[in-house]
């Protein structure tokens, strides 16, 4: 059930893309979740799906493990859906039955919405499983470097996150277990509505709860044993360096999505929307 969601876990490959310097993929990631906001068609979205599908060939990734990350969030993309086409109003009605109706519009935006929340969490997945948690760590503290002269705590916030990405996995095959043992002795999540199904969840989220701060509890006293602080001199095993790599694929992001902007900013100028326009809303 959960061991197919792969959204934080690491998918070992010696491809182009995991041998990008970590702070590399970190800045492009960030500028790609940035740009999707301002992608607000169809054309648009299916040159980001090119996009996806061209970083996922040069990562080696199975495209099946990608698509994985997705079902984490299939139950909000639903509701988001649902929300979006009924309670979405505009000039283009299609069906009304009782209190509910349903526009063309909503239609539109219920499918742009899930195509962007999706390819959010594609585009993250691909980060993770491409970089090691150690190495966005690294990647993080980096980064945020300069913060250190306001007094940020630059180190713990990465180790933080170095933390909690490497916990994902754990926690995840924890709750498949505790589910397998559920089923054992009779339980039933599978049935029922919506509210007799949120209540099966309770065993499993109070044993889940418990070995999540044992777990926490094990690993501060892991720390504490080995003399750990978080100290502003701490040095790093392995120094990142940028490659040849790293400007490639900085130079291949940045052409391809001024490519993508400038030919859709143009769009009327250049005629391009003529038989297409409904993909241009």
């Amino acid at each position: 059930m959960f061991r197919d969601i792969t959204f934080g876990q690491y998918y070992p490959s010696n491809s182009f893309v995991h041998k990008m310097d970590a702070r590399i993929k970190l800045v492009l990631n960030l500028l790609y979740l940035i740009g999707i906001f301002f992608v607000v068609s169809f054309v648009g979205f299916a040159w980001i799906t090119l996009f996806l599908l061209i970083a996922i060939f040069a990562s080696k990734v199975p495209l099946k493990n990608v698509l994985k990350s997705v079902k984490g969030i299939l139950f909000l993309m639903l509701f988001m859906i649902v929300l979006n086409v009924f309670f979405t109003k505009g000039e283009n009605l299609l069906v009304k039955w009782w209190i509910f109706e349903i526009y063309a519009e909503g239609l539109i935006f219920a499918a742009k919405m899930f195509l962007r929340l999706s390819y959010l969490v594609i585009g993250s997945s691909l980060l993770t499983l491409t970089t090691t948690p150690v190495d966005l760590t690294h990647a993080l503290e980096s980064l945020l470097k300069p913060l250190t002269w306001i007094k940020v705590p630059v180190h713990d916030l990465a180790l933080i996150m170095s933390l909690a990405l490497s916990l994902i996995p754990s926690l995840i095959n924890e709750t498949d277990r505790i589910i397998r043992a559920q089923k054992a002795r009779g339980a039933d999540f599978d049935t029922g509505g919506l509210i007799k199904r949120a209540k099966a969840f309770v065993p499993i989220l109070i044993p889940l709860l418990v070995s999540s701060f044992r777990r926490a509890e094990e690993l501060a006293f892991a720390m504490n044993s080995r003399c750990y602080e978080g100290s502003t001199h701490r040095t790093c095993m392995r120094v990142m360096k940028l490659s040849w790599r790293d400007f490639v694929g900085t130079l291949v992001v940045i052409l391809f999505f001024a490519a993508v902007f400038t030919v859709y900013a143009t769009q009327d100028t250049w005629g391009l929307s003529e038989g297409l326009k409904w993909l241009y809303f």
